[in-house]
């Protein structure tokens, strides 16, 4: 509007350039049709290319921002789960942030009973996740010490996200505690290296700063720890992964518990 009120007033000083622009989008409306169409093929162009804006891309950008967890892809994962453990997905532990989330995604399934850890306070938490505190399902503990259950009291123990922000001296303790209680394996969901878990706001709720650890480091780690990986529940997760089309947003660890 103002170029428009420009070029009016100034009738002996136009710019030639400008005016036979604006004469020939006048006598050609079908440009500015075509420019929003070019606009739009490249729009497509770029939103598809590589992993896609609309697919693996958005997930980065969720991660960057800190809200993925991999408690909530241990949601996504449990089809996944139920193939490769069968009847030992009928009494579960989940230790890990928002553990209320994954216990009642779990208790929808069929024959299946389930109970959570949550390492953190919950004062902000919703209704739902009180009543399954105050029923017994869930309890909130710090998971440095002991956990308040008798050795092998379930059959599987799923922990996510609460690993990360644990030093190697607790983990000593931790992991070697929770395949205690479990009684036909663990399995852990962890961050990749690179990704970021907290957001600074949270960090007085988690004590640190999440410690993304590679691969490598965690085969050490079960090895120190007496931990053997569960080749057989490993196979059978990748092979539902593949025929779901599922890609583990975490790196995803199978355990066998102590015998």
């Amino acid at each position: 509007m103002s170029r428009r009120q420009v070029s009016s007033t100034r009738r002996g000083g136009s710019i030639p350039f400008v005016g036979a622009l604006n004469s020939k989008s006048k006598s050609s409306p079908l440009l500015s049709v075509g420019l929003v169409l070019l606009g739009a093929f490249l729009l497509i162009g770029y939103a598809s290319r590589g992993s896609g804006l609309f697919g693996r891309d958005r997930e980065s950008f969720s991660k960057v921002e800190g809200d993925f967890t991999c408690t909530q892809e241990v949601q996504r994962a449990i089809p996944m789960l139920k193939k490769a453990y069968g009847d030992s997905m009928h009494k579960i532990l989940h230790v890990g942030p928002d553990t209320c989330s994954v216990v009642s995604k779990l208790l929808k399934e069929d024959e299946t009973e389930a109970w959570g850890v949550e390492p953190y306070d919950i004062e902000d938490a919703d209704g739902i996740c009180k009543n399954l505190v105050r029923i017994g399902l869930v309890r909130v503990a710090d998971i440095k010490f002991p956990l308040p259950y008798r050795a092998k009291s379930f059959s599987l123990v799923i922990v996510s996200d609460a690993l990360d922000y644990l030093s190697p001296k607790y983990l000593n303790k931790t992991l070697p505690e929770f395949a205690r209680v479990s009684a036909d394996g663990l399995v852990i969901f962890t961050g990749y290296p690179g990704q970021q878990r907290a957001k600074v706001a949270e960090l007085s709720k988690f004590g640190r700063p999440a410690k993304m650890r590679s691969a490598s480091w965690w085969a050490r780690f079960f090895v120190q720890t007496s931990l053997e990986e569960n080749e057989a529940a490993i196979k059978k997760f990748e092979q539902a992964a593949s025929k779901n089309s599922y890609k583990p947003g975490c790196q995803v660890f199978h355990l066998n518990s102590y015998h």
